[in-house]
């Protein structure tokens, strides 16, 4: 993992150090040197990681000692840096670090940065030797690696033979047998897609034995892909491989010119011996797209239905493969019950789990996810065992470590190892970083994005921000299913996602060995890594004691805190954390703004969400280094000027809700933003603002800032309306823009745009508007509008119907008419509609041809509304109905005279009685109780989203 920090020290230390430090004599030399030998050695470290995994203890130790010289370059750097601003105050230019380094009293100082340097040489030289002497890094064969992939290699080929006694497979793999079976005569590559562990070679399996399968085809195999095809050898045995199960199946002698090292030769070969014969042949685990290609150009296409299957951890090696999304089997992890089918086959040999047990049980199998091989690695494992409640106990609370302890499981340790060794070198350090999250945490998209960022895992691309950028990384970790996507925005970016437990537990092991990471809290041994670089906090932490040293940590984040002895704790070790760039406090009850806080001078990120901080000390102008500070639900309204002197600042987010909960209903003067002091033009690196109060000033300036991406402003009257609308303009990169009136009643004056930043994605609009803005329907990337209090006269679906990217639309008392109607062949990509309180709606007509992809429809608190909408049976893809506080007389004709239009929609809930008790909930077979009587915070929060 030492790749990140080698490219920054030689990106940053040695420009900085070879120019200001050169009158050093040797220092410069020396610098350029280990800029070299680091720079030289990160390819070799690219590959050890990716090979080696946790086998090879001597390269283990020889990466390791690689790793600290990058740190402690690192080190070097965060002390020159933290002595100048130590001494010099905010801002150093070239002229103030000049005088620094000359000034009589820093001549010590300079002296032991030379020395460090010079150190730090002595030891880069010395483990290039050693590199050299073990491990060639010039180049050339290395046995080590190779024996690495081969133990990997057969682990996995073993286990695509394991018996796959799955359960609840029932329906994918009849979906698996109509591609293979059924369909045209061309030849078809059918994929089977899914997270490591899921059951993917298990189910082919299934299928391939199938006699059903045996009988219809001539040829059949199935070759387990190497791990690193694109290497020439590795070609070649899997084709030599193929070609052994082909003749073999016929007992035929492999022909002598076919015992051949040449790839192409070989390829012709198994072209030449399946000519006019209906083949299947199964590919397991092709893990890129570059791989695929390397191979299906063997295969012939004689029109006879012959089939390739292809099993991969990538969605997008599954749809290049398949090339038709009807020719994907995406596998889902089991549902509940048959998890728990799966585990009492394993573990009481079909017996029902004792009722003793049956917690702990559920505990496991939360654990597992619904992946078979860990369900059954556990559970074979566990067939051993006593039934005693407290001896499972002992297992559930080791499960991490039982992976290296027994062979069922070390099994799946090996996959899980090969599935992160997969991976890109960058996506390997995104990866590893999630393991900071405590178990079964959500993780939030934004923040997430944020932290790589901070770290130096994510660098602009072409014309990307690095937030897209990091987007792009967090896409490509659920298109390799190694993160679970748990929730998505309209515009395709992941909003919020889990990993699997063991794969967690992996990472985790791996980044305390390497002091990537630390943890610390409930059921922590104790133990203390001086050198770590990241410390995550879990809960209570009982085992601190004063002699514990944060001078090496960069990041310092705590889930779940809130007992005084644990903060008391924390802010004692921040005392030593004087080159910390991450801290995130979120959650602790503190009352008043940490004073320790302002002497973090590279502090760059600074998360104090749902905390009782009132203000923001004056002394905030020390992080200079600041890109990030949140206060969302705080307590903090306003900002001392000094903020204005944060010129790093990309995201800055506060607000909160006075006197409600999050989830319950707010009304529009209770949401509160902050004041901002004139001036926040100086802030030009701005990406997010959020939420700000409504200020001539500030607004104006608002428009200056062309950076923005995101901006929500609260608080506004109708006297802002020319001021906000010029500024709007302004912002040609703006993608999210929510804006708030001072109360339901008054008017936002938002017809002033004649020219909207195109970028626009998100709108949300909560106040009174005497008529639809014009501007709006030129919006051609808006995929969310949300209209709250509009009260329009004039029907705004003709306004918003030909936005061709609308996929989610919501109203709130946005309209005053008797009828709605959706016109045919209009929102044609809209998949989510809600209408809430309209309070004179009779009906809503849905035409023959509109909003053909609608999937989720929820009409609340319409009391005039006599029926569902007129057309809803049209809707082909509907999948969710919820009518919520509507009349009596509309529950009693959906019952009846109704029902029929609604029998094609899975999920339908609907009630009316006030106290809020469900009346049904058809489809899921469980009632929920609906939701809370207006729009509240918990929706401004799902539409921000951050």
């Amino acid at each position: 993992m030492a790749d990140v920090v080698i490219s920054f020290a030689v990106q940053n230390i040695i420009p900085i150090l070879q120019e200001k430090l050169r009158e050093a004599g040797e220092v410069e030399t020396d610098v350029e040197n280990i800029r070299y030998e680091l720079d030289r050695m990160t390819a070799f470290l690219k590959d050890a990681d990716s090979v080696m995994g946790d086998r090879d203890e001597r390269k283990e130790n020889w990466v390791k000692e690689v790793r600290n010289v990058a740190h402690d370059t690192e080190d070097v750097l965060d002390k020159f840096v933290l002595m100048m601003k130590n001494n010099q105050g905010s801002g150093w230019s070239n002229t103030v670090l000049q005088n620094f380094l000359n000034c009589a009293g820093n001549i010590r100082f300079r002296s032991d940065i030379v020395s460090e340097i010079k150190s730090i040489n002595t030891r880069v030289n010395s483990i290039k030797d050693g590199c050299q002497k073990y491990f060639g890094l010039a180049g050339g064969s290395n046995s080590n690696v190779d024996a690495s992939i081969d133990v990997a290699y057969d682990t996995r080929r073993d286990a695509l033979w394991e018996e796959a006694d799955l359960v609840g497979i029932e329906e994918p793999k009849s979906n698996l047998m109509r591609l293979v079976m059924e369909g045209g005569l061309d030849l078809r590559v059918i994929s089977v897609v899914g997270t490591v562990g899921v059951g993917k070679s298990a189910l082919v399996k299934k299928v391939y034995d199938d006699a059903a399968v045996k009988k219809g085809f001539q040829s059949h195999a199935c070759v387990a892909v190497p791990q690193a095809l694109s290497d020439k050898t590795n070609i070649e045995e899997l084709l030599e491989d193929l070609i052994k199960q082909l003749y073999r199946e016929t007992m035929e002698a492999v022909p002598p010119e076919m015992n051949t090292k040449n790839k192409n030769n070989l390829k012709v070969g198994i072209n030449r011996f399946l000519q006019q014969k209906r083949y299947v042949i199964v590919f397991d685990d092709v893990r890129s797209i570059l791989e695929w290609n390397a191979i299906k150009s063997a295969f012939p296409d004689h029109s006879n239905g012959s089939r390739l299957i292809v099993t991969t951890r990538d969605n997008a090696v599954a749809s290049y493969s398949s090339v038709m999304e009807e020719n994907v089997c995406r596998l889902e992890p089991l549902a509940p019950e048959h998890s728990l089918t799966l585990f009492c086959q394993q573990t009481f040999r079909g017996r029902p789990c004792p009722s003793h047990l049956e917690k702990i049980t559920n505990n496991i199998l939360q654990r597992c996810g619904g992946l078979p091989l860990a369900i059954k690695s556990i559970g074979g494992f566990l067939a051993s065992k006593s039934n005693r409640p407290d001896e499972w106990d002992v297992l559930y609370q080791s499960l991490g470590a039982e992976l290296e302890g027994t062979q069922t499981l070390r099994n799946l340790n090996t996959i899980l190892l090969l599935s992160f060794n997969d991976l890109p070198y960058y996506l390997k350090l995104c990866l590893l970083y999630m393991a900071i999250y405590p178990e079964y945490h959500l993780i939030k998209y934004n923040s997430l994005i944020r932290l790589w960022i901070v770290e130096g895992f994510v660098n602009e691309i072409g014309g990307q921000t690095v937030e897209q950028v990091a987007q792009g990384y967090l896409k490509e970790l659920a298109n390799k299913n190694l993160i679970r996507v748990v929730k998505s925005k309209e515009n395709g970016n992941i909003k919020s996602c889990r990993i699997n437990y063991f794969l967690r537990e992996k990472l985790l092991q791996k980044a305390k060995r390497q002091s990537f990471l630390m943890t610390v809290g409930k059921n922590s041994n104790g133990q203390w890594d001086k050198n770590a670089r990241r410390l995550s906090i879990h809960g209570l932490w009982e085992n601190f004691n004063p002699q514990m040293s944060g001078k090496k940590l960069r990041s310092l984040l705590a889930f779940g805190v809130t007992d005084l002895k644990s903060i008391s704790s924390i802010l004692e070790l921040l005392k030593s954390c004087m080159m910390l760039k991450v801290l995130d406090l979120s959650g602790l009850p503190l009352e008043s703004f940490p004073k320790v806080i302002t002497k973090l001078l590279l502090l760059k990120h600074l998360y104090l969400r749902r905390t009782k901080i009132k203000s923001i000390p004056r002394s905030i102008k020390k992080l200079q280094e600041l890109e990030a500070l949140d206060l969302k639900h705080s307590l903090v309204t306003e900002l001392p000027i000094e903020i204005l002197q944060l010129q790093k600042l990309r995201h800055l987010v506060i607000s909160r809700y006075e006197g409600y909960v999050e989830h319950s209903y707010a009304p529009m003067e209770k949401f509160l933003g902050f004041k901002l002091p004139n001036g926040i033009e100086a802030l030009n690196s701005l990406y997010q603002l959020a939420f700000i109060e409504a200020i001539p000033g500030t607004i104006e300036e608002i428009g200056n800032i062309k950076e923005l991406r995101r901006l929500f402003i609260f608080k506004l009257g109708r006297e802002h309306g020319m001021m906000v609308c010029s500024s709007i303009e302004k912002l040609p990169n703006l993608q999210s823009l929510a804006l708030f009136s001072k109360t339901e009643n008054e008017i936002l004056d938002l017809d002033h745009i004649s020219s909207p930043p195109a970028s626009l994605q998100e709108l949300s609009l909560s106040g009174r508007l005497e008529k639809f803005p014009h501007w709006i329907k030129s919006l051609h990337n808006l995929v969310k509008v949300y209209f709250r209090w509009s009260r329009l006269r004039d029907d705004p679906l003709q306004y918003l119907q030909d936005l061709p990217s609308l996929v989610r639309l919501e109203i709130l008392d946005g309209f005053v008419g008797e009828e709605l109607c959706f016109k045919a062949g209009k929102f044609q990509s809209l998949k989510k509609l809600y209408l809430d309180t309209f309070e004179s709606l009779k009906q809503v007509i849905i035409e023959e041809g509109a909003m053909p992809n609608l999937k989720r429809i929820k009409i609340q608190r319409c009391k005039s509304l006599e029926s569902v909408p007129s057309g809803i049976e049209c809707l082909a893809k509907m999948e969710v109905l919820k009518l919520l506080y509507m009349s009596p007389q509309f529950i009693e004709k959906l019952s009846h005279e109704d029902n029929h239009k609604i029998a094609h929609i899975l999920k339908i809930e609907f009630g009316h009685n006030k106290s809020g008790l469900p009346m049904a909930d058809r489809g899921s077979g469980q009632l929920e109780r609906p939701e809370p009587p207006a729009v509240g915070s918990s929706q401004i929060s799902d539409f921000i989203g951050c």
